[in-house]
């Protein structure tokens, strides 16, 4: 007997979904954008592959991304400048066309060797990196977005913004402001387009090695699934929300850490339990 040979991907979804749309990937020439830019590639989108500093392994990328037959551009753009990210997306319309799909992956991480190093320049660049870096390309694709009464946003943000992280205040806190921002965003542009957030758990990409392999060790302990996710796990979870596979979805957060998060339940809905109401 031949084993399967679907992946999980044609399984759920029509193979080629995403085919005739155009897809920005922001932060895609390595790491989770670069393997979320192939998958859209594998559903027929074209892409286009967003970086700011490392033009070798975004022509890597666009080299993957057109081996499935699909249209590709990279497009250098640093996405905390509103006049780069305006170029960004002129490029994108006018190589690929409209913008279908937007996923604002760029972001740094920064973490203080102590607690209290409140460093305001280090603030003021994860900052404009990951929350301006989210808002300005959103900004200038929804007017767009609006008029073809379509439009897919998925925004990477982490678990390091649905709690505490007092060794990680900068980079908390602007992983917070990402999932506040796609919150109160998707019921203003709705109901033509939806927007969400992934928080992904530590992921075995270059911004982990920040981390040091005790940490990496504690972490995977106190993981359920007792592993590092993979940018596969983070791509898999994008794809999700921007098929119709997810089309009753916007303004949620999907946390994809391995099960080591889990968020409180709130008293209200305990008591709701307890006496029978919904």
């Amino acid at each position: 007997m031949k084993s399967c040979k679907f992946t999980f991907w044609e399984v759920l979804i029509n193979k080629k979904e995403f085919k005739g749309k155009v897809a920005l990937v922001t932060g895609a020439s390595r790491g989770i954008g670069k393997v979320i830019a192939l998958e859209l590639a594998k559903c027929g989108a074209s892409v286009a592959i967003n970086y700011n500093s490392n033009l070798r392994l975004a022509k890597d990328t666009l080299k993957r991304v057109r081996s499935f037959g699909v249209n590709g551009e990279i497009i250098k753009a640093n996405v905390s400048k509103e006049k780069e990210v305006k170029y960004l997306i002129r490029k994108t319309e006018k190589k690929l066309g409209p913008i279908d799909l937007l996923i604002t992956n760029a972001g740094i991480l920064h973490v203080p060797k102590d607690v209290l190093d409140l460093d305001y320049t280090i603030w003021k660049k994860i900052m404009s990196t990951n929350v301006d870096g989210t808002f300005l390309p959103i900004k200038e694709v929804i007017p767009g977005m609006i008029k073809r009464k379509f439009g897919r946003i998925v925004c990477i943000s982490s678990i390091a913004g649905l709690g505490k992280r007092p060794n990680m205040i900068a980079y908390g806190t602007s992983k917070a402001s990402v999932i506040a921002l796609a919150r109160n965003l998707a019921e203003a542009v709705a109901p033509y387009i939806r927007i969400n957030t992934v928080a992904p758990g530590l992921i075995e990409t270059d911004m982990a090695k920040a981390f040091s392999k005790e940490t990496k060790k504690n972490i995977i302990k106190n993981t359920p699934l007792k592993r590092l996710g993979t940018s596969e796990d983070i791509a898999n979870s994008v794809i999700y929300l921007l098929s119709e596979q997810s089309s009753f979805i916007t303004g949620q957060t999907l946390i994809v850490d391995g099960g080591k998060v889990v968020l409180p339940v709130s008293y209200t809905h305990l008591r709701a339990h307890e006496t029978g109401r919904n």
